[in-house]
């Protein structure tokens, strides 16, 4: 679990209202983080085992930390051992982390790779080999469904890879892109329990990082009937202007490849809880805003949209609270999108802060903090991305300083460049846990 601040430069200004902003944005955060990890959300969870295996399969940003604190559960707990034990846990790279009887990869994320259908395939026999005394354990965070990877009919990793990075670049939803991936797939959207039909149980716990916790939507819902059809997939691809080789166009128009559905006799021993959300973290990181004698307004932990122009949105509301003499904390979470149109690297955090430093254009008494709780937001896929970004009234006057041009760069999407030039990325590492964006704005 992160026990430190996020790390980026907090030596910007020597005014100390805006460094005590700067540090309380800090705590916040790494207290919205720590209160979804699962070391303190998961273990209330974990059942009683069964008499005969306890198969976990995970997938996902926290399937690391996930799979360490089940195995310390069912070893110390109820003395389980490597007879007992089997599974098969995916993570992001640089998010593994060790799991006594639990076998750990690293594949790719957001654009899957090799290593994830290597895994996929031996989660899916694992799932098949269940019998009627085994427990089917699946531990579920966000980034499982690019950890999970399993094309179905003709396609190939290569043709998958290529229709992930144009619905990234599209700007969808995630509920689009999922509704697109869990067709062409043979784990997602409620494909893994057909695989482990035959077991005792099938027992899903989430954390969540969607928009309204919907298990549909959480890493593909590959344990929960998929109420998306094939229609609504062809739909969003022809919306979008995904291109769409061959196989995906087949599988597509193919009835027989549609998702089960309710009803479905696979999902009668099936079950699902979700142990960790978005608001969890929003939450603490308001306690820890009161406590500092700011009034929380929460603003939904659901938000979607544009991220440059939902910052806007927020701008227009802290400066007219600012207006008011009121000293709140504008909290929201949720997953921003971003249209790719530059040739810059960043991520919807980001571009949400950049944004937002352009909309509030140093307005005294006004400071804010957007990052990815997982860790990274956006980049090149790699665990040392960062996360978002922080903003002070500063922040523009430090930048024009240096040369930069704030809107510029926003056009071209090079939000990375522009924070990292001010020292003011936030940076707390691969955080093995995921519940979505928490954005904090400090006024007054």
């Amino acid at each position: 679990m992160p026990e430190t601040a996020p790390e980026h430069s907090t030596a910007a200004t020597a005014e100390p209202a805006v460094l005590e902003q700067r540090a309380l944005l800090d705590r916040a955060l790494t207290a919205g983080i720590r209160a979804a990890h699962p070391d303190l959300c998961l273990p209330a969870h974990l059942p009683s085992p069964s008499p005969g295996r306890l198969i976990i399969l995970a997938a996902g940003k926290a399937a690391g930390s996930m799979s360490a604190v089940a195995s310390r559960f069912y070893r110390e707990q109820h003395g389980l051992g490597d007879d007992r034990i089997v599974g098969l846990a995916v993570a992001r790279h640089g998010y593994g982390q060790e799991a006594p009887g639990i076998r750990m990869v690293e594949a790719g994320h957001p654009v899957p790779d090799e290593a994830g259908i290597r895994a996929t395939e031996e989660a899916l026999r694992l799932a098949t080999s269940a019998g009627p005394d085994d427990e089917v354990l699946v531990l579920l965070s966000g980034g499982g469904s690019a950890n999970w990877i399993a094309p179905a009919g003709d396609l190939t990793l290569t043709e998958k890879q290529a229709i992930t990075r144009a619905m990234l670049r599209s700007g969808a939803p995630i509920g689009e892109i999922n509704t697109v991936r869990k067709h062409i797939s043979r784990i997602k959207g409620g494909r893994l329990a057909l695989a482990a039909r035959n077991a005792r149980r099938i027992l899903t716990l989430a954390v969540s990082d969607v928009p309204f916790d919907d298990p549909a939507v959480i890493a593909s819902g590959p344990t929960v009937p998929d109420p998306s059809t094939l229609a609504e997939a062809r739909a969003i691809c022809e919306r979008r202007g995904i291109p769409l080789p061959e196989a995906a166009v087949r599988l597509l128009a193919d009835p027989h490849n549609e998702s089960p559905k309710p009803g479905d006799p696979a999902f009668a021993r099936a079950e699902y809880r979700i142990v960790a959300k978005p608001q969890d973290a929003l939450d603490a990181a308001a306690a820890v805003a009161r406590e500092a004698g700011y009034e929380p307004v929460m603003l939904g932990s659901d938000l979607e949209g544009e991220a440059r122009e939902v910052a806007a949105e927020h701008a227009v509301q802290a400066k007219r609270y600012r207006d008011y003499g009121r000293r709140v904390a504008l909290i929201s979470g949720g997953e921003l999108t971003v249209t790719i149109r530059g040739e810059g690297h960043g991520g919807p955090n980001q571009e949400y802060a950049l944004a937002l430093a352009i909309a509030l254009d140093g307005t005294p008494g006004i400071s804010g903090i957007s990052a990815d709780t997982d860790g990274t937001d956006g980049g090149r896929g790699l665990a040392t991305d960062p996360a978002g970004g922080l903003v002070d009234p500063t922040t523009l006057a430090r930048a024009r300083a240096r040369g930069l041009d704030p809107a510029a760069m926003l056009d071209q999407n090079d939000s990375t460049a522009f924070f990292e030039a001010l020292g003011d990325l936030v940076n707390p590492g691969p955080t093995r846990t995921n519940v979505n964006d928490c954005r904090i704005i400090l006024v007054g």
